[in-house]
């Protein structure tokens, strides 16, 4: 059956796998999550968390950095090779087979229309002046205690979590699609789910330590290709692409990941608001404050993101089959 055993499913073919790729955003769009039972990315974080409970126990921070490694290779290898396999065999069955199958799987591993339905869940419960269900809608968007933050730190919250997710949830995975295939998407989405587990200071320093490593690494590429989107997305807009420029610039350097000021910037700008993470940083300082309605435009810009990110991925995979002949 895996008669062409090669990391890049059958090179020169790259037709199908932009086929797939399309069925893929089609099925983002239009349909919700997959149910918990099934979704991949799921079976990700219970290994994740199997792996963690059996790891070397009072090992002190030395096996947990080593154990922390053997995690941030162990969870993405082996979702890279089945899902590599797997497409061998959809592809054995035949073109259709391959194309609605990868199209399925590679569903999984980014959210176009989840972001966005999770920011304007936020401007509709802030537009009605509901401060609690707002701030508990917040959840959904950020790992931050939102208790205690104000109205304008909320939509700031809401508006920094979609700038930051342009490169997390579709043009990180889509790119490592067009480069490496399925594996790759799926690597990549293994990747960014440790991270957002264990890649956190405190309890997880050290076990966490690798995964938080990795992710900033894979995505130095695809975040400032994301910020370049979002001000290219924002001209289409008739949004301020100087302003954007400007706060790309500046606050790329204000930020502890070394790839979230980026996008979070280039937002910023365009929006022409604030954008802060109280004791942590303030890109776009001297500018308004942010509000529901900033919220709405920044879902907008989001969604010309995924469209300038989708050609530019149909081009990758275009570029692809070209090189392998």
């Amino acid at each position: 059956m895996f008669s062409q055993m090669e990391w890049h499913v059958w090179p020169g073919e790259w037709y199908l796998d932009a086929g797939a790729l399309l069925i893929a955003l089609v099925i983002d769009l239009a349909l919700r999550e997959f149910p918990t039972p099934v979704h991949p990315v799921v079976w990700m974080g219970r290994l994740a968390s199997w792996l963690e409970r059996v790891g070397p126990s009072s090992s002190g921070r030395a096996g947990e950095f080593v154990w922390g490694i053997c995690l941030a290779l162990i969870v993405p290898g082996l979702f890279a090779v089945l899902s590599w396999a797997v497409a061998n065999i959809l592809r054995e069955l035949g073109a259709l087979p391959y194309l609605v199958g990868v199209g399925v799987l590679l569903s999984t591993t980014f959210a176009v229309s989840g972001l966005a339905r999770a920011a304007r869940n936020v401007e509709s419960s802030m537009n009605s002046g509901n401060l609690a269900e707002t701030r508990n809608g917040l959840r959904s968007l950020v790992s931050r205690d939102p208790t205690s933050l104000s109205p304008a730190l909320v939509a700031a919250a809401a508006i920094e979590s979609v700038a930051e997710n342009t490169t997390d949830s579709y043009i990180g995975p889509w790119l490592a699609y067009a480069v490496l295939g399925l594996p790759g998407a799926f690597a990549y989405r293994a990747i960014n789910t440790l991270d957002s587990m264990i890649g956190y200071r405190g309890k997880y320093e050290f076990l966490g330590k690798a995964s938080a490593k990795l992710d900033d690494g894979i995505n130095l590429v695809p975040a400032r290709l994301s910020a370049l989107m979002i001000v290219m997305s924002g001209t289409l807009l008739r949004l301020s692409p100087r302003r954007g420029w400007t706060w790309v610039w500046e606050g790329r350097r204000m930020t502890e990941s070394p790839n979230a000021g980026w996008t979070i910037g280039a937002m910023a700008g365009l929006l022409g608001v604030a954008l802060e993470k109280p004791g942590h940083y303030c890109i776009g300082v001297g500018m308004a404050d942010p509000g529901a309605s900033h919220i709405g435009t920044s879902t907008r810009v989001a969604y010309a993101v995924a469209a300038v990110g989708l050609v530019v991925s149909l081009c990758v995979l275009a570029l692809r089959g070209l090189a392998a002949g």
